[in-house]
């Protein structure tokens, strides 16, 4: 076989990036969802972030919970996969994995980082839906589903 290879180096440079980012899905006693308003959007969002480098996307979840807001959340199984195209700013594609943080049992412990977040709200998860940006929105059903059949969703958009 014949050709010429690039080394491992300039190969790995070569290939295509994404982003990573990790959020976490926390409910309340009476199954509301908590959703956060951040500084910096018009829209709300579930509690989480973008992944540091080499950051294993469950850890991620972990840190940018307890990040935003100052409690420690049992980052549990993976309910979405979201893989988002590139669009307006984003000059590539988002990769988001969505986890379940479960139940947390004292709602009035967290703390928020207002550099970051300017609200949170417990809300049903059909008004969290609606809180989202059109892109976010659907890791919203897809959670949902995937808490209740223990199958993680793949989610496009």
């Amino acid at each position: 076989m014949s050709g010429e290879y690039l080394e491992p180096s300039e190969w790995y440079a070569s290939l295509p990036t994404a982003y990573v980012a990790a959020a976490v899905v926390l409910t309340d006693g009476d199954d509301r969802v908590l959703v956060v308003k951040p500084t910096y959007r018009p829209y709300w969002a579930l509690p989480g972030g973008v992944a540091e480098a080499g950051e294993a996307p469950h850890l991620c979840a972990a840190r940018e919970a307890a990040e935003e807001l100052g409690v420690t959340v049992p980052v549990g199984d993976l309910l979405v996969a979201h893989w988002a195209a590139p669009q307006g700013d984003r000059p590539r594609p988002m990769l988001t994995f969505v986890f379940d943080g479960g139940l947390l049992p004292e709602p009035g412990s967290i703390r928020l980082r207002r550099e970051e977040l300017e609200d949170a709200a417990w809300v049903s998860w059909e008004k969290a839906e609606t809180l989202m940006s059109a892109v976010t929105a659907p890791r919203i059903p897809a959670a949902r589903r995937a808490r209740r059949t223990g199958r993680a969703e793949y989610v496009l958009s």
